[in-house]
Order: C-alpha cells, then sequence, then structure tokens
C-alpha cells in the first residue's frame, strides 16, 4: 500500500505541478491507477505471504513440544 500511494500520489503532483489539469482529469488518470497499483498485486501478494509463512514454520495458538520455552 505505501509503494502504490507513493506512486499515485508522487505522479498526482507532478501532473498537477506541470499540466494543473482539472480535477476530472486527476479522477480520470488517478482513479483506475490507483486501482492497478493494489488490486494487481494482491494475490502475487498473498502467495508470497503463505509461502513465507510456511517457509518459516508459522502456526496459530500456543507453541507445543520442543518450541515449548
Amino acid at each position: 500500500m505505501f509503494i502504490s500511494g507513493f506512486i499515485v500520489a508522487g505522479s498526482a503532483l507532478v501532473v498537477e505541478i506541470l499540466y494543473e489539469p482539472p480535477y476530472w482529469v486527476h479522477a480520470l488518470l488517478w482513479g483506475p491507477l490507483i486501482l492497478i497499483t493494489t488490486l494487481l498485486p494482491l494475490r502475487p501478494m498473498k502467495g508470497l505471504m503463505i509461502a513465507l509463512q510456511f517457509y518459516h514454520k508459522a502456526a496459530e495458538g500456543r507453541p507445543t513440544g520442543s518450541d515449548a520455552p
């Protein structure tokens, strides 16, 4: 989300400073970009999170057996 916000907010500021377009142009440009930068990486990032949990043997609840303190 931070990366997406940086891309969209930075781009919107640059376009505003250079071209000063009306507000409807901003909505037309940045609305789809927000959706693209947040929804496209959603599935791969979820897969990465699950793979990392599996790799590091993450588990819910109290530790049992040799993992107990």
